[in-house]
């Protein structure tokens, strides 16, 4: 066995920071009983003035960054929107600037006709641009590596939050009473069917000042997001979870320089109760998880069996080599191509075969693919929306980049494969994480090859499977899960803490 010491677990961070940004701009741009749907004809038209606003974003207190959007009249009765978005994120230490530029064309109604949209990080670059039509979105995607084109459809046509959201109060709005509206979200490039509930009138303090503001609550993949809108409609306020607070604020504020910078790292990792046993060898291991159950996570699954509140891990076997047949339980999906798993493509077609040569089972297949994603990335956080040719062409990536590249890799060589989000126990804390899992002789085995574990140690906690738009489930988790590690049956001694200790694929 090696050991692998991290000084930081900076490149384990990715799925839950990409997450938040996605909660923080889904506030902005995409936003059980009988509930209306928002109806073109009876809603009011946004105020046809031009105008421009300005919101800052504040993190525990703390400012961040900024939101800039103007509102431009057209002489055929639709808004031009352009919206600029720029932001500092502290991660483990590292100051990581990230910066997005939307322009739309929306109806007086906030329908979304087309748009442009780019994002910039460190290591990373896409720009997206698409058109609605009816019912869908069309769009293409360009990372600089490759160019997706995909189709979105949605129940009915698709709107795009912004900061006025005058629609929401209809004349007569009660209570308790829920609307629900299309959204697209030009960020994740994904579309959701929300559902907003009204809950009154709430006196807010806002820089000293009491506002008497209209409060709805949004629920988006099991998060709970609160606005507070004036009469007019517009945004005052909005909180997201894990800390997050948007407030309209006039312009020389806005752009003023961000405070310093909390680490978001520590903010959002799950709370511990107790004290963590040494993993290195164990083979099974018990929790008691306290989490909302709003978020329909399937935790009995593979080899985790959760009741009454306590999940078990077992560790899983390999078979011995050069044993071991691929699939069994897979489905289809195990096996095929995504938007961002391009499974069989040319590139990733040729590496896998010269990565696998001379592998004469799965389980041969399956550590020489474990040992090349792990080997062959530079284990640096990027915030980006991770595909497996752009990953392939930087060589740079934290958890998500190994955990899309090494599914690509893996249904390429005929191994179904999936990807797992949750999180992982690293340097006394529990921080959010993706990984894998693959089927050999009918069972899932877990693969990290962040840290490369094969199989994965049970400090890896399974809440999600699936790609980016499944991943945004675990934002339910923010702020609100907490874990504590229960002894065996026969444990006569307290546990103390200790260090992971990786096995070698």
């Amino acid at each position: 066995m090696k050991q692998i010491a991290f000084r930081t677990p900076a490149p384990l961070i990715k799925t839950i920071i990409f997450l938040v940004w996605l909660f923080l701009f889904g506030l902005l741009m995409q936003r059980d009983f009988f509930i209306t749907t928002i109806n073109p004809e009876e809603s009011s038209a946004i105020a046809q003035a031009a105008r421009e606003e300005y919101q800052s974003i504040y993190f525990h207190n703390r400012k961040i960054g900024y939101v800039a959007t103007t509102f431009e009249p057209r002489d055929d009765g639709r808004i031009t929107l352009d919206q600029k978005a720029g932001m500092v994120l502290n991660v483990a230490g590292g100051k990581h600037p990230v910066n997005l530029h939307l322009e739309a064309v929306i109806t007086a109604d906030s329908r979304l006709q087309d748009f442009v949209f780019s994002f910039r990080s460190p290591f990373y670059r896409m720009q997206a641009d698409g058109r609605s039509s009816g019912n869908s979105v069309s769009f293409t995607l360009a990372t600089g590596s490759t160019t997706i084109r995909e189709r979105i459809d949605l129940p009915a046509p698709p709107m795009l939050s912004t900061s006025r959201r005058d629609y929401l109060l209809q004349p007569g709005i009660t209570v308790g009473e829920k609307v629900r509206i299309p959204w697209f979200d030009p960020l994740s490039l994904t579309a959701k069917d929300s559902v907003i509930e009204y809950r009154g009138r709430d006196k807010v303090l806002i820089h000293g000042r009491v506002q008497n503001l209209h409060h709805f609550i949004e629920t988006v993949a099991g998060a709970r997001i609160s606005s507070w809108l004036d009469d007019r409609g517009d945004v005052q306020k909005e909180e997201s979870p894990a800390g997050f607070v948007f407030l309209k604020e006039p312009k020389f504020k806005a752009l003023a320089d961000s405070d310093e910078i909390p680490d978001l790292l520590a903010a959002v990792a799950a709370r511990l109760n107790g004290v963590m046993p040494p993993l290195d060898g164990l083979e099974q291991i018990r929790y008691r998880l306290h989490f909302p159950d709003d978020g329909a996570f399937d935790l009995h699954s593979g080899r985790q069996q959760y009741a009454d509140g306590i999940l078990t891990v077992t560790r899983e076997s390999l078979p011995p080599a050069p044993g071991g047949a691929s699939g069994g339980t897979a489905d289809p999906a195990d096996l095929a191509a995504s938007r961002m798993v391009q499974t069989g493509h040319p590139k990733l077609t040729e590496l896998a075969g010269r990565i696998t040569a001379g592998s004469t089972s799965p389980v041969e297949k399956l550590r020489a693919i474990a040992a090349w994603v792990h080997a062959n990335l530079e284990k640096r956080p990027v915030l980006g929306l991770p595909d497996a040719l752009t990953i392939l062409d930087s060589r740079i990536g934290d958890c998500n980049e190994h955990a899309v590249l090494f599914a690509a890799l893996a249904r390429t060589a005929g191994i179904p494969c999936r990807i797992a989000s949750g999180v992982m126990f690293l340097n006394d804390a529990f921080y959010y994480h993706a990984w894998n899992e693959v089927g050999i002789d009918g069972q899932w085995i877990s693969v990290d090859t962040t840290i490369n574990q094969l199989p994965a140690d049970l400090g890896h906690i399974k809440f999600v499977e699936g790609e980016f738009g499944d991943q945004m489930r675990i934002g339910a988790l923010l702020g609100q899960l907490s874990i504590e590690p229960l002894p065996p049956a026969a444990a006569h001694s307290p546990a103390t803490k200790a260090h992971q200790s990786p096995d070698q694929p």
